[in-house]
């Protein structure tokens, strides 16, 4: 997969990607055409944007999208994703929740992406039934199976559909689909929750995600485009794509860049010299097959 490079220029698909892309998009539409009413577990990502859209497509307005708002993600990203759901026609439900409130998560073991998975589809599957879903369903595509997703398990336990895996749709194919249809978040960097900046072990508190999102908020202002500010104590380890390590290495820059990560409350600010790498906080964690 070549998800850094997407983000680095203008991308050209080979033709083989825009041919599969299409085919499966066509399979995506005849999955939901088989629904009488579905709920998109919808966080305005490129993923389950692309799900939203295939299911509005399909069946209209018996497709909807269900979103939970809370601490984990950032204030820019709720209201594009109400921006969409309102620009495209889309009824729009959310859930607000307290991952901090659920048993375990405050204490970020590497089980907490399912511990949170777990809590947050159970309510809002209970909503989409509430609305009148025959079902739930979220946005994995292929490549997630690659990275260490616990979160996953909990998908499986509620017996929740995917369907981008069922038609073996992956992220590139996504963007270009999203592209083709004139839908700005195909250039959307990739997301996650806040709560994956921090190092396993470490406590999750509202004051450490609120250093977390102030920075990242800051790297975006600035016009950065993939980025994550991870967090180890009171120091910020900033990745970002290495084409812009020399933007950033600009005196003025680099010295404001730090004066306010200061005053957020890091004492330490480093780069990582590898650079935006997704899932880099589980490269301690070993998964046994």
């Amino acid at each position: 997969m070549r998800e850094n490079s997407l983000l680095e220029k203008e991308e050209r698909y080979p033709v083989e990607i825009q041919k599969n892309a299409e085919d499966k998009y066509t399979k995506l539409q005849q999955y939901f055409l088989k629904k009488k009413s579905v709920a998109i577990a919808f966080s305005g990502g490129v993923d389950s944007t692309l799900l939203l859209k295939a299911a509005h497509d399909a069946i209209g307005e018996s497709a909807f999208a269900v979103t939970a708002f809370s601490s984990m993600f950032p204030k820019r990203e709720r209201e594009e994703a109400e921006a969409f759901c309102r620009g495209a026609g889309c009824r729009q439900y959310v859930v607000t929740v307290d991952e901090r409130e659920i048993e375990g998560f405050e204490n970020n073991p590497p089980n907490r992406c399912y511990l949170c998975k777990k809590a947050l589809l159970s309510s809002m599957k209970k909503v989409a039934r509430e609305h009148g879903a025959d079902c739930l369903v979220e946005g994995s595509n292929v490549d997630d199976r690659n990275d260490y997703r616990p979160g996953l398990l909990a998908i499986e336990e509620l017996e929740i559909e995917s369907p981008l895996c069922l038609v073996g749709m992956c992220k590139e194919e996504i963007r270009f689909l999203l592209k083709k249809f004139g839908i700005s978040a195909w250039k959307k960097p990739s997301f996650a929750c806040l709560a994956s900046r921090f190092v396993y072990g470490e406590p999750i508190t509202k004051e450490k995600l609120s250093m977390v999102e102030r920075g990242e908020d800051y790297l975006h202002r600035l016009g950065f485009g993939q980025y994550r500010v991870r967090i180890h104590g009171n120091l910020a380890r900033i990745e970002l794509m290495p084409g812009e390590f020399v933007r950033l290495m600009e005196d003025g820059l680099r010295m404001d860049l730090e004066k306010y990560f200061r005053e957020i409350g890091f004492l330490y600010v480093t780069l990582d010299l590898k650079g935006y790498e997704m899932g880099s906080m589980n490269r301690g964690i070993i998964v046994e097959k």
